[in-house]
């Protein structure tokens, strides 16, 4: 299933689990924004077409980053004149990944309701084993983790998000293939991050290698 938003003064054909980087719009790293304005809703067997908008229909996404683009150059001259002006511009953009693509007027399912699962799921069977987790936990959060923020481009919420999939030092990520990168990118949710601020590369020199 496929739909076609307008959001920022453009267009996007999106999917389910699609990586979108559209013009900024307000939200944290986790947090769901919906795109109402959906021109159009595509499946398998049936395609519908708004009038301009299908009604009842909209786009759920989580926001995985705040960012910004490449810097654009812009350079104004007047011949004969001695008038020359160079400024720079990075736009200020949002990384959504699709979650959903509702009809009908559905709602998204609330996150919410998922996490007092996971915290009965994961609490400690009696007083006596959380005391002893907690230290445990917090030993192994100082044992050797280097501080990843000091890659560029790298904020906390990533940091959180690869410290979550096993990474934290940088002789992990200076020893990475681009197997390791493919498989460390898709479990964080920051695709083409590594190459694009060439985190490997920064991590081989602050490890010293």
């Amino acid at each position: 299933m496929f739909a076609v938003i307008k959001t920022g003064g453009k267009q996007y054909r999106v999917a389910a689990d699609d990586l979108l980087k559209v013009e900024k719009i307000s939200g944290e790293a986790g947090d769901t924004v919906m795109f109402d304005t959906v021109l159009m809703v595509g499946g398998e067997t049936d395609t519908v077409i708004g009038t301009p908008t299908v009604e009842g229909a909209s786009v759920a996404a989580e926001v995985v980053e705040q960012a910004r683009n490449r810097k654009i150059i812009i350079f104004k001259k007047k011949r004969r004149q001695n008038y020359r002006r160079k400024k720079g511009h990075r736009q200020e953009v949002t990384l959504v990944r699709i979650t959903d693509i509702l009809t009908g007027g559905a709602k998204p399912a609330a996150k919410a309701a998922k996490k007092p699962a996971k915290a009965e799921a994961a609490a400690p069977a009696d007083k006596a084993s959380e005391a002893t987790a907690a230290p445990a936990a917090a030993a192994e959060a100082a044992s050797g983790a280097d501080d990843l923020k000091k890659l560029q481009g790298l904020g906390p919420a990533i940091e959180k998000k690869l410290n979550a999939a096993g990474v934290t030092t940088y002789a992990q990520i200076a020893s990475m293939t681009d197997e390791d990168v493919a498989r460390v990118e898709d479990e964080a949710g920051i695709k083409g991050r590594f190459e694009r601020d060439n985190w490997v590369e920064q991590a081989k020199e602050l490890a010293g290698k």
